[in-house]
């Protein structure tokens, strides 16, 4: 069996949920940890949840766009707490690295950061594992800000890093996923090799498009099999084996 870690699966279209939700059984997906881009996305995955319980909903606010209004924010806060219980995770939440990069003007950060560390606080309080989307110097950003508030259970998905950040995550015992573009980007081969396993998840952050033996197809969680396939590879360990770990990483981490 497996888990995808991380899917934006509100973001499909209403016939390609269902195209996926239906497939789950045949293609062994036990669970996906559906995560929100705004307040309406939190609203929709929690919708599919009800439908669905394989759909496991985190709650957040995702980083690469304009920062809501503060009015907006308080609700959203407001409502994850009256819905706590539902949700497996804070997220995704984070910071706007491509966003910044891409800006023609200088990039105000400071409200993002006061932003991630509002959900930080939140997830602590909440006992509750956090979503970040972070990566290159905006991880250690993320890790600071971890560290303050001594949230350890934090998810950096579809990380990417130089080795000072990696080491560090691995000693705070920080998990990362690994999506299907393991197959082809030395990058993420290579993280591959230098993370351990025992912290590490799969994801497919479908419905975004992989290239490769991938390319011109709807993202989808069975990809997941091949990615496996690939670390299995990476690491020089069986491939039934894997697959166990990293479904067991992720049932614990997310409690589900």
């Amino acid at each position: 069996m497996i888990i995808d870690a991380h899917i934006h699966l509100d973001h499909y279209e209403e016939k390609e949920q269902n195209m996926i939700l239906s497939s789950l059984e045949k293609n062994d997906v036990q669970a996906l940890i559906a995560v929100s881009f705004n307040m309406e996305s939190c609203l929709r995955n929690y919708q599919l949840s009800l439908v669905d319980s394989r759909v496991k909903p985190a709650f957040g606010f995702h980083p690469e766009q304009e920062i809501s209004s503060q009015d907006t924010l308080n609700q959203l806060f407001s409502w994850m707490e009256q819905h706590v219980d539902e949700m497996v995770a804070v997220g995704e939440v984070g910071l706007p690295y491509y966003k910044k990069i891409e800006s023609e003007i200088p990039f105000d950060y400071a409200p993002y950061m006061e932003l991630l560390e509002r959900f930080i606080e939140f997830s602590s309080k909440w006992d509750k594992p956090i979503v970040l989307h972070a990566v290159y110097e905006d991880a250690a950003l993320a890790c600071n800000l971890l560290e303050k508030h001594s949230v350890r259970k934090a998810h950096f998905h579809w990380f990417k890093g130089d080795e000072d950040v990696v080491r560090r995550m691995i000693q705070n015992g920080y998990f990362i996923s690994i999506t299907p573009d393991v197959l082809y980007e030395d990058e993420i081969q290579k993280l591959v090799q230098e993370y351990p396993i025992e912290l590490m998840m799969v994801e497919t952050d479908g419905p975004w498009p992989f290239e490769g033996p991938f390319s011109g197809q709807m993202t989808d969680p069975k990809m997941i099999h091949y990615s496996i396939e690939k670390i299995a590879e990476l690491k020089g360990l069986d491939v039934v084996e894997t697959e166990g770990v990293l479904y067991e990483n992720t049932k614990k981490f997310y409690e589900i």
